[in-house]
């Protein structure tokens, strides 16, 4: 980190929709690890996220579908020690969709998406970070739509709100003690950080 910023780059292309852009499956690119090497060696970035059969969104995986191992095994041969990174790796909870729609929602109840399991795996292959977003979502849409639909004569988004940040603090707590980081964060002696942090 010369300029002190950490650079996470993405090589290789997610299937589903981030940002208002969608990608569909035929255009989806898993990520090629020679030239895995080859970008970070030439680009010197501190974190590559690669991809490896994930995608945005709910609906991520159909019939046996999985992450693709051989892919990542090979990408971590080629980058020993370096940091990966893992998009798309919400997992779709069956009983979140259940109560979404049981509460006035249309999700296909064949929503699925990375099992834990498959994450632990992926982090024995270098994978140091997962990013988690439709679970969120998914909460949030649960929490919200149960809330409305029992009390329907409310308009004050502050209670579901609350609600929400609770269920949301449990997703996090359970996904750490899951994927093995909980318990590791550097925590200040008083208002000092370790000299590494006191630049940021």
């Amino acid at each position: 980190m010369p300029a002190g910023v950490a650079v996470e780059a993405e090589l290789g292309l997610l299937k589903g929709i981030e940002d208002d852009m969608a990608v569909s499956a035929q255009e989806a690119i898993l990520t090629d690890p020679a030239q895995a090497e080859e970008f970070v060696r030439r680009t010197g970035c501190d974190s590559l996220a690669v991809a490896i059969g994930t995608s945005h969104g709910a609906y991520k995986f159909s019939g046996k579908q999985r992450l693709h191992f051989d892919r990542l095994a090979e990408i971590q041969k080629r980058l020993p020690d370096f940091l990966l990174v893992l998009h798309g790796g919400s997992s779709v909870p069956a009983r979140e969709v259940e109560r979404i729609n049981a509460a006035g929602g249309t999700l296909d109840v064949s929503a699925s998406g990375v099992s834990e399991d498959e994450l632990v795996r992926a982090i024995g292959f270098g994978v140091a970070k997962v990013n988690v977003g439709t679970d969120g979502r998914l909460i949030w849409t649960r929490v919200h739509r149960e809330f409305f639909k029992d009390k329907p004569n409310e308009f004050d988004f502050m209670s579901p709100g609350r609600s929400y940040m609770d269920a949301y603090a449990e997703l996090v707590a359970a996904k750490c003690e899951k994927l093995g980081s909980a318990r590791r964060a550097v925590v200040p002696i008083g208002n000092v950080f370790p000299a590494s942090r006191q630049d940021s």
